[in-house]
């Protein structure tokens, strides 16, 4: 049975939370060939019905998700390696995935996948162990994002991401153990612009990591902001009903 904590994580992951451009977004390291495989995945989204998922260490085969459950899917192989990222969406995607290169090291090149989901943009990622480079390239991924965006995944990161503009949002319990005995949090989520209603660590599965699950909305617009927004009329009738409130002294 699952303890008084982790049954809390798994109800807070599928609450719903009512809000304008909201996404349930799951990620998860599937650990290539060994681990998670399409009728895993597939059972964990019919249990969460997300709206997204976001896969590192996908092969070839994750492929046959799509025949499976529907939907919209897309494949992006590390060069050089029979592993990569991959993004499932329950709707078609707007426009595909861009594959974007980063900054890599001696051993793996790297890449990750940057989808624009109209409301706002995610980065899915696999970053590398050095944890100099994987800061470089969380600064890379961040060129290539909208102002409200999203980067999940697994960092492989020790300490905070040092990423300007960004705040870490995801779930803060442990999602891997190294040498199955030191717990590290590598599964996590970095937002601008957006609010994280909710999120949670979920049961391991078939893989060494644990998934990890974000309910992501754009946050909402400073009054000035939205005001900035509006056409000169609306700009110069908020400017008139304030001046009105001003001297009625509300």
């Amino acid at each position: 049975m699952l303890n008084d904590r982790r049954l809390a994580d798994h109800r807070l992951s599928t609450t719903a939370f009512p809000h304008p451009g909201q996404r349930k977004i799951l990620s998860w390291n599937l650990l290539r060939r060994v681990g998670a495989n399409v009728a895993g995945i597939a059972t964990l989204i019919e249990r969460e019905q997300p709206d997204l998922v976001l896969m590192q260490e996908a092969t070839r085969d994750i492929d046959g998700l799509k025949a499976r459950l529907g939907g919209d899917y897309a494949w992006a192989q590390l060069p050089g390696r029979i592993h990569g990222l991959a993004i499932w969406s329950r709707t078609p995607f707007v426009t595909r995935p861009e594959v974007v290169a980063l900054p890599s090291g001696a051993l793996i090149d790297r890449v990750c996948q940057v989808l624009d989901l109209g409301d706002f943009g995610v980065a899915n990622v696999h970053l590398s162990h050095g944890q100099v480079l994987n800061r470089r390239q969380l600064r890379r991924i961040a060129l290539s994002l909208p102002e409200r965006a999203a980067v999940i995944g697994d960092f492989n990161l020790v300490g905070p991401p040092l990423l300007p503009g960004f705040t870490d949002a995801g779930p803060r319990r442990p999602t891997h153990a190294m040498g199955r005995v030191v717990p590290l949090r590598l599964d996590r989520c970095l937002v601008r612009g957006l609010v994280c209603q909710g999120g949670a660590v979920l049961p391991r599965g078939a893989s060494d990591h644990r998934p990890i699950v974000v309910h992501l909305a754009p946050a909402p617009q400073p009054r000035e902001e939205r005001a900035r927004g509006k056409n000169p009329i609306d700009r110069f009738a908020m400017r008139i009903s304030a001046s009105l409130k001003r001297r009625a002294g509300l």
